[in-house]
């Protein structure tokens, strides 16, 4: 009898995270030593545009931060449950902040208009798509840095592939931290709980 699909999936999963372990080892002393902003409002993204963006325009709102890419396996359901998430959430105080990166398998690597154009149009998104960023090593967004400062993952801070997902809090702060494998839709509970705190 083969196994289950899940379990394939998490025994591919888990390969790729060790193979991506083994060629990005651990941050060097001075990526260590760079400064890593207090406050996530403290931060500047740029939007898929090229416009800056302070994060503190979202100040008082559940946020769900999220690398993604355009052809991993994992891109079609996620996309698809971030869209029901942000339909059902947008007028409560929710939003999704998406971030295309190709540091995994290449997944990304598209411009920021062929993102745009593949993420609005295949995928509908309506939620913030911004510039095409890294996440791991020296040349890290700031953002990525500082989620991974907040809350450290399974062996190590390293963002391991697509679609790591951060929850923050309408205070700020990075309350949680789910794996690729996590289905956006099983985070519902955890947004609902903060968008009701006082």
């Amino acid at each position: 009898m083969s196994p289950p699909k899940s379990w394939s999936f998490g025994i591919l999963f888990l390969g790729f995270s060790l193979l991506f372990l083994y060629r990005n080892p651990s941050p060097s002393p001075e990526e260590m030593a760079e400064e890593v902003p207090s406050s996530i409002y403290d931060i500047t993204v740029k939007d898929i545009r090229g416009n800056d963006v302070s994060l503190s325009t979202y100040r008082g709102k559940v946020l769900l931060i999220v690398n993604v890419a355009s052809k991993c396996g994992f891109t079609n359901s996620n996309y698809k449950e971030m869209n029901a998430l942000y339909e059902k959430n947008k007028d409560k105080g929710f939003e999704i902040l998406a971030f295309p990166c190709n540091q995994f398998g290449g997944q990304e690597p598209g411009s920021n208009e062929e993102i745009q154009e593949t993420v609005c149009t295949r995928f509908k998104a309506e939620f913030p798509i911004f510039d095409k960023i890294e996440v791991n090593g020296r040349e890290a967004s700031p953002l990525f840095k500082y989620l991974k400062s907040q809350k450290g993952g399974f062996l190590g801070d390293r963002i391991k592939w697509n679609f790591t997902k951060f929850l923050v809090d309408k205070d700020g702060k990075v309350v949680e931290r789910y794996a690729p494998t996590t289905s956006p839709l099983k985070i519902e509970n955890d947004i609902q709980k903060l968008l009701e705190a006082s």
